[in-house]
């Protein structure tokens, strides 16, 4: 599934030193050259929105969702096509704010949303509400925060036994919030960049010698090598 694959993306993260308080820098300028690399994801994001709003209310919790997962992952998937390596230096990292903050905001209204609905019983349970459903609130809170994984990880663990939620998203989720953590990742789905290339990082994986059975426990149907080789293709990246 297309969702799970782009749910292995960098998190960029900026903020002031411990201890100091310091008011919000001005944000930089993009070049033209920046706002047209990145036009394809805000271009994408106001005519998904535009195009939802021209539509009558949603006819059920099926056609709500559809709508969810259609703003979730239009704009991501025209983000891996975007290589900010062919900007100067100083641009990448201010493009990059850019196009993350706009689908940050996209995300949080995805995030309300679903809260708002969640069901009694604490989960989109497939079996209730259907795979896409189901599927679709798996990656609105995966493409969250720290907060909202931690509240759900727990939620979803027992939910994998029963065949409610499917292994590889919690594989998913779990290795996120571990990496978030500054722990190792148990089935090495976050990639990281070395050498301008998505890499798996064994030597961020918890006891990586068992790591292919543990993926392949949760259901991965692909080994950690076959995993990294789904990323050959996309553009160079940089090294934090």
């Amino acid at each position: 599934m297309i969702g799970l694959v782009l749910a292995a993306v960098l998190t960029f993260q900026t903020g002031a030193p411990s201890g100091l308080s310091l008011p919000p820098a001005p944000a930089p300028t993009l070049s033209p050259e920046a706002r047209q690399l990145i036009a394809p994801v805000l271009d994408g994001i106001t005519t998904e929105q535009a195009r939802q709003a021209a539509l009558p209310p949603p006819a059920d919790i099926n056609e709500r969702f559809l709508r969810m997962y259609r703003l979730d992952q239009q704009t991501r998937a025209a983000a891996t096509d975007i290589d900010f390596t062919t900007l100067p230096p100083d641009q990448r990292q201010p493009a990059m704010a850019a196009m993350w903050t706009a689908i940050g905001a996209v995300d949080e209204s995805n995030q309300k949303a679903l809260l708002e609905m969640l069901p009694p019983e604490g989960w989109f349970y497939k079996s209730v509400y259907g795979d896409g459903p189901a599927s679709t609130a798996f990656l609105i809170i995966q493409h969250s925060d720290v907060d909202l994984w931690r509240r759900f990880l727990p939620v979803l663990e027992p939910l994998v036994a029963t065949g409610e939620v499917e292994g590889q998203s919690y594989g998913l989720m779990y290795d996120r919030l571990a990496v978030a953590e500054g722990r190792p990742q148990r089935y090495g789905t976050q990639m990281t960049c070395k050498g301008g290339k998505f890499v798996v990082d064994y030597d961020a994986l918890e006891d990586p010698e068992h790591a292919e059975e543990r993926r392949a426990a949760m259901g991965f149907h692909r080994t950690l090598k076959e995993y990294e080789a789904l990323f050959a293709g996309y553009p160079s990246c940089e090294e934090d």
